[in-house]
C-alpha cells in the first residue's frame, strides 16, 4: 500500500513539475505562437514542453535567417516541427524554403550527364546568356522557342548550331539542357573529340548506350575530331541512325557548316569517301535544323 501511495505522489510531483515547466515556457512569445497553432489542450501539450521549446527555438532561427550558411538549427537547412496525431504529438524535420531552393537548383544534375565537358557548363542557364550582341538573337529566339514548345512536341528537330570559335555555341545548348533538366528531362552533353578517343576504355560501351538513348543529346564540337573510317562508320553513324529512328532529339555544335563538315568527314586514311560522309550529313539534317551564329569570341 505504501509503495502504491509513494508512486502516486511521485506521479503528482512529476505532473506539478511539468506544469511549472510548461507555464515557464509560455512566457516565450514564439512558444506561445507555436502551441496556439496546435489546438491541443494544455494537459497534453505540457508533456512535450522541452521538445516544443526546441521547435520554437528553431522556428525563431528560421524567421531571422538570411542564408542557409548561417543556419543555427541542429540539422542545417531544416526546422524541427510538431505534428498533431489524434491527441498526441509527433516531431519531424522539414526543409526550409532556402534548402528547398538550393535542392531545386542542384537536383537537376541527376537528370543530365556531362561527358568530357568543362565544369562551367553545369552553371549555364538561359537567363545568363550574353545578350548584348544582335548576332546572337536568332539563336536566343530558337532556344527559347524550343524550351516553350518541347513539352508539347518532344519529337521535334534539334539544332545544328555552327559558327566561329568561342562565340558560345556550347553554352547556349547547355543552358537549354540545364533548364529542361530542372523540369525532369534527361539530357546528355558529350564533347565529341575526346569521347571517341576513349572508345577502347572499359566504360565506353556504358557511356555510348547512355548517349544513344537519352531523350536530349548534344554532340559538341563535331568536326574537331580526327576522322577515321571506324569512328565515323562504326560509332557516329550508328548513333545517329538509332536516334533518327527513335525520334530522339539531337543537337550539334561545330565550327563547320554542313558542307564543310561533309568535307571533313569524307577524308580518312582510306582516302576521300564522299558517299560515307554524305550518309552522316543526311542523318544530321534529319535530326536537326542548321543555324549559323557569328559572334564575339567570349573566350578572349
Amino acid at each position: 500500500m505504501k509503495n502504491a501511495l509513494d508512486e502516486l505522489n511521485s506521479m503528482k510531483n512529476v505532473k506539478i513539475d511539468l506544469k511549472k515547466e510548461y507555464k515557464k515556457a509560455l512566457t516565450n512569445l514564439s512558444f506561445q505562437e507555436l502551441v496556439k497553432k496546435l489546438k491541443l489542450n494544455d494537459e497534453v501539450l505540457m508533456n512535450y514542453t522541452s521538445r516544443l521549446e526546441e521547435c520554437a527555438t528553431e522556428w525563431g532561427h528560421c524567421k531571422n535567417c538570411k542564408s542557409i550558411l548561417e543556419c543555427n538549427n541542429r540539422m542545417r537547412g531544416h526546422v524541427l516541427l510538431p505534428k498533431v496525431d489524434k491527441n498526441s504529438l509527433n516531431f519531424y524535420y522539414k526543409p526550409c524554403n532556402k534548402k528547398k531552393k538550393i535542392d531545386k537548383e542542384t537536383n537537376f544534375f541527376k537528370n543530365i550527364n556531362y561527358f568530357n565537358t568543362p565544369d562551367y557548363l553545369k552553371e549555364a542557364s538561359i537567363a545568363n546568356i550574353y545578350k548584348r550582341d544582335k548576332n546572337r538573337f536568332p539563336a536566343i529566339l530558337w532556344i527559347n522557342e524550343f524550351k516553350n514548345t518541347y513539352f508539347n512536341n518532344q519529337k521535334q528537330k534539334g539544332l545544328y548550331l555552327h559558327g566561329n570559335f568561342g562565340c558560345g555555341k556550347t553554352y547556349f545548348i547547355a543552358a537549354l539542357f540545364n533548364d529542361l533538366a530542372k523540369d525532369g528531362i534527361e539530357c546528355a552533353i558529350v564533347f565529341w573529340p575526346d569521347f571517341i578517343r576513349q572508345a577502347f576504355y572499359s566504360d565506353f560501351k556504358e557511356k555510348y548506350e547512355c548517349i544513344k538513348s537519352v531523350p536530349l543529346l548534344l554532340i559538341d564540337d563535331i568536326g574537331a575530331e580526327n576522322v577515321t573510317a571506324w569512328n565515323r562508320d562504326e560509332i557516329l553513324c550508328p548513333l545517329l541512325q538509332y536516334r533518327m529512328e527513335a525520334n530522339l532529339v539531337t543537337f550539334f555544335t561545330s565550327n563547320f557548316n554542313l558542307d564543310e563538315l561533309k568535307e571533313h568527314l569524307s577524308i580518312s586514311k582510306n582516302g576521300v569517301e564522299e558517299v560515307k560522309a554524305e550518309r552522316i550529313i543526311a542523318r544530321i539534317k534529319q535530326l536537326s535544323s542548321p543555324l549559323e551564329m557569328i559572334s564575339k569570341n567570349l573566350r578572349n
